[in-house]
């Protein structure tokens, strides 16, 4: 057994069955190791970030990670957008990248690089494998690093020599380990801050705490002390719908932000941290919570959110029903020319149980997240890093994972540009992904931050750096030529009956929404 099978089948012993894959000639062994090992599936991406956003994707639905197959340290350089977004997810992703044999380095070759210099500002854990019998405990360690609570990103280097020189084995699957538990000091604070506060209070939630079993304690929380419940802006996995807890989502601006929070007197955060705007503007706060409340840390995204809220639940003597359940609801589509509260209300109405969407919709997007609160229970998926181009191989990683359930992918034009190359990915898998392009020929969220950083009078050359429409990109061209059928529609009335189409067919479909 070469190093590479024994790197491989480890890996295989351990649960990881799913390879995102986009090699070169480094990782010709790495590439025959995972066709030799049985029930290891090859996803072949065109473009590195395809493949690492649908590692991302895989393992926020998963709760496993799965490992991407990468061409040395520029290869890896390409896939880094989106494992910074997975690294901000905590999603647990095992990076394979191959690199010159350890006698070739030194010769200087032109793909040469520091690939572990290229992966560490982007993996939580970096090992380059040190021989061919170590390269399976390099995997063992990785898959530990990967399967710590909620998730991390751990990247092993492969010198090619190491992957297929033989005398190699597999090493045994390392013991699960128990999430972190949030000390009793901290459930206590927090408890003592929700007595205490006789104003307005809150439960601001992410990360796990933001899965329906971790809400249903939320909710509990809340029928014991009247706490409004809110979670972070862009969330790893938000499972909501009718019939599960309701949560308040927090604005995006800032100052929106800001004024948001303002009156809140005790905030207890759990499974995330306390906001701060995305970006620093002249004369407007960084840090976005109240100056005079009481800021109580209950659980760190590396805690385990569903304990310390139940433990929180339990100190405070909860109902054992939560409360803030949320309703069905509906609304009726404004007939016409398809606007952003139109496809919204259409979405809402058409999403089928147990959906997953993933969201990158950006400015126009942001009605649809409000009226689906009340649609079938189904998953939300957010960008939670802010690297653009994370939309459509999210919602690939997500289809892979759960082949069962139907995935819409809101994607915006601009960031779609990023890494359309998804698109060829669901077509050769035939993944039952329902992508909308939101088309408004513009990075509008840009168009829009040109004016609040404070920039007066902006001139045709800032604002020709913000448009999409000269000349204009023909996504539905792009689908079918990567073999995904596409539609495009101007109305509500059309983008209803295409959408009801594309949700009741299986396989992947694609609709420009023009806006």
């Amino acid at each position: 057994m070469n190093g590479a099978e024994a790197f491989i089948q480890t890996l295989k012993d351990c649960g990881v069955n799913t390879c995102f894959a986009n090699p070169g000639t480094s990782e010709m062994q790495l590439v025959a190791a995972v066709d030799r090992t049985h029930g290891m599936r090859a996803i072949l991406g065109l473009f590195e970030g395809v493949v690492t956003g649908a590692a991302d994707g895989y393992g926020r639905m998963a709760d496993k990670p799965a490992v991407t197959l990468l061409h040395l340290g520029p290869g890896l350089g390409n896939g880094l957008a989106n494992l910074h977004n997975a690294r901000r997810a905590g999603s647990p992703v095992i990076n394979m990248v191959g690199d010159h044999a350890t006698y070739h380095l030194h010769y200087d070759a032109p793909l040469t690089s520091d690939a572990a210099g290229v992966a560490r500002p982007m993996s939580d854990w970096v090992r380059v494998s040190r021989s061919e019998r170590d390269l399976a405990q390099a995997g063992a360690e990785a898959f530990a690093v990967a399967q710590s609570y909620p998730g991390k990103i751990a990247t092993v280097i492969v010198p090619a020599d190491h992957a297929w020189t033989e005398g190699s084995a597999t090493v045994s699957v390392p013991a699960a380990t128990t999430p972190a538990r949030a000390p009793a000091e901290a459930i206590a604070a927090a408890a003592a801050a929700l007595r205490a506060c006789t104003g307005p209070k809150c439960l601001f939630l992410g990360g796990r705490a933001l899965r329906e079993d971790a809400l249903i304690e939320a909710g509990r929380i809340a029928a014991a002390t009247g706490a409004r419940l809110v979670c972070e802006t862009f969330a790893t996995r938000h499972q909501r719908g009718a019939g599960r807890v309701a949560v308040e989502k927090l604005p995006y601006f800032g100052e929106m932000a800001e004024a948001y929070l303002k009156d809140f007197e005790a905030i207890v955060f759990c499974g995330t941290e306390p906001p701060v705007s995305f970006f620093a503007y002249p004369g407007k706060p960084s840090f976005l919570s109240p100056p005079g409340a009481t800021l109580v840390r209950l659980a760190s995204l590396r805690e385990d959110a569903l304990a310390a809220l139940g433990d929180l639940a339990a100190a405070l003597d909860a109902p054992a029903q939560p409360a803030l359940v949320q309703a069905p609801t509906s609304f009726a589509a404004e007939p016409g020319k398809l606007t952003s509260a139109s496809l919204g209300a259409v979405l809402a109405e058409l999403l089928p149980d147990q959906a997953i969407v993933s969201d990158e919709s950006a400015t126009n997007g942001a009605a649809a997240f409000g009226m689906c609160a009340g649609a079938k229970p189904h998953d939300w998926l957010q960008l939670t890093g802010g690297a653009i181009g994370q939309g459509l191989p999210l919602a690939v990683g997500a289809a892979v994972a759960c082949p069962q359930r139907k995935v819409i992918a809101l994607q915006a034009d601009g960031g779609g540009m990023y890494t359309c190359q998804a698109l060829w990915t669901m077509a050769r898998e035939q993944l039952d992904v329902v992508t909308v392009i939101l088309n408004n020929g513009s990075y509008a969220i840009l168009n829009i931050e040109l004016m609040r950083v404070g920039v007066q009078n902006a001139g045709p050359k800032a604002l020709s750096m913000l448009d999409l429409t000269n000349p204009a990109i023909q996504w539905t061209q792009i689908s079918e030529g990567m073999g995904v059928p596409a539609v495009r529609v101007e109305t509500a009335e059309a983008f209803r009956e295409e959408l009801a189409s594309a949700i009741a067919a299986k396989g992947p479909r694609l609709i420009e929404a023009m806006l």
